[in-house]
């Protein structure tokens, strides 16, 4: 199989969140995709208490279905089933069959946290994930405000095993967004284990994919081929 750039965050599922709403939605964004040199892309639809069936078996389902509308339009996409989990005050209170990882393989876990401080939850809900023998991927940590505040929270993510998730449209904010400052720094740092696209809808896939030549522009195109295909084929079944 021939490996291109691999999204590792997407919405592109349609009527699942508050990504695609549409088959339409998602072929349009998939077209972009693979104009924009990606051969693969993880489905990560939230996992969030206000979208109740987002369960591995009904995300791995739509998942089939929508590779069924990929492939008879003809687009060279493959996908793959995941999830992107929020880390909330009762994350604890889930089970372990609830986690959905990266191709449902049982490694890799994308979930994100939206706090202007880190609260009391975070730590042990990611050492529980830790305790299932999942490797946890914090999804777009330049996009907290409690990140922009103190860019020095990367140490602590670290230390707690914590692998890190830059988002591309964020390359793409305003030369002084704190988004930007954070994601270029980050990236520049070598923070980052992937680069993701976290496309929603087609009206925003443009800023996203002028995020990966922002992104070479900063860091040159090793270090993004890097984060855009051989990373994230880790997170693939081996």
């Amino acid at each position: 199989m021939t490996f291109g750039r691999i999204d590792v965050h997407s919405h592109i599922l349609p009527g699942v969140d508050d990504g695609c709403a549409t088959v339409d939605q998602s072929l349009a964004c998939a077209r972009r995709l693979v104009a924009a040199g990606y051969t693969h892309c993880f489905c990560t639809p939230h996992v969030w208490p206000s979208f109740p069936n987002v369960s591995p078996a009904n995300v791995a389902k739509w998942v089939t279905a929508l590779q069924r509308e990929v492939d008879a339009a003809g687009i060279a996409l493959k996908l793959i089933p995941g999830g992107e989990h929020n880390f909330y005050a009762k994350f604890l209170d889930q089970s372990e069959e609830q986690i959905i990882t990266a191709a449902l393989a049982g490694k890799y876990v994308l979930a994100d946290l939206w706090a202007n401080e880190i609260p009391s939850f975070f730590e042990p809900s990611v050492k529980w994930l830790q305790s299932l023998g999942l490797t946890v991927v914090l999804a777009h940590p330049e996009r907290m405000r409690a990140v922009q505040d103190d860019p020095g929270l990367a140490n602590y993510f670290d230390d707690l095993g914590l692998l890190l998730q830059g988002n591309l449209q964020c390359f793409s904010d305003s030369q002084r967004a704190d988004t930007r400052l954070v994601v270029e720094r980050f990236l520049l740092e070598g923070r980052y284990f992937l680069l993701g696209s976290d496309t929603h809808k087609p009206d925003t896939i443009e800023l996203r994919m002028k995020g990966i030549d922002r992104a070479i522009e900063v860091a040159g195109q090793e270090l993004v081929d890097q984060l855009m295909i051989t990373n994230p084929r880790k997170l693939l079944p081996q």
